[in-house]
């Protein structure tokens, strides 16, 4: 049986490619120009491998690329660059924003610092609904590192009346109490490291940081 010719030779297969991909974007360099962070994808392309950054955005390559675009070409290409990365940077700063405001609102078992703390208050609000019917809300109680499921389940058993966490027309959670217990709820705060365990969970809200609020219709 005759032998199989050379070129019937199956050829090795290719060695595999060591793509590297950017730390910043996470696309190949080449196409970082693309991204919304070419700015800080150029900076960590210098400092971790100098000779592509030379390669793909040195001044040698910056003029090579220039050449081959039209003055208008050229113009268009950057505006479009700076504003990735503009609305890049702004979507960041909205986002430690957020980050921010959710600190500052508290979490329970989390009390704020000084400064933020003297800013919260707790309003207590006294609110008549139909046929005379009276709720009182308490709004703020998180900031003092309170949890309100548990708040809610204490005024219930203190009052022996419906309580819940709910979200007022701003979005914020706040506890409802059926029935008008404003004033009594505030003279649990006043007295301070008073008897029973609703006392004892309101103990860290200041007296001073109440505000009483009497949002019930007037006839």
């Amino acid at each position: 049986m005759a032998e199989a010719s050379t070129s019937d030779q199956v050829p090795p297969p290719p060695a595999p490619l060591n793509v590297l991909y950017c730390a910043i974007c996470t696309f190949p360099p080449e196409y970082c120009e693309f991204g919304s962070h070419v700015t800080k994808c150029k900076a960590w392309l210098k400092d971790n491998h100098a000779q592509l950054f030379e390669r793909y955005y040195g001044e040698d390559a910056v003029q090579s690329k220039l050449q081959a675009l039209s003055v208008e070409a050229q113009s268009k290409l950057e505006e479009d660059a700076a504003k990735k990365e503009a609305k890049a940077t702004a979507k960041a700063e909205v986002e430690a924003k957020k980050k921010q405001a959710s600190r500052s609102k508290g979490k329970p078992g989390e009390l704020l610092s000084p400064l933020e703390l003297t800013a919260s208050k707790v309003l207590i609000k006294r609110v008549e609904r139909n046929k005379r019917k009276c709720v009182t809300t308490i709004y703020g109680l998180e900031a003092f590192g309170i949890d309100l499921k548990k708040a809610a389940k204490q005024f219930a058993t203190k009052f022996a009346t419906g309580s819940s966490v709910t979200k007022n027309a701003q979005g914020q959670e706040e506890i409802v109490v059926q029935g008008d217990v404003a004033e009594d709820i505030l003279e649990i705060i006043e007295e301070g490291g008073g008897s029973g365990p609703l006392a004892a969970l309101l103990k860290t809200v200041p007296a001073e940081q109440v505000v009483l609020v009497d949002e019930s219709k007037k006839k």
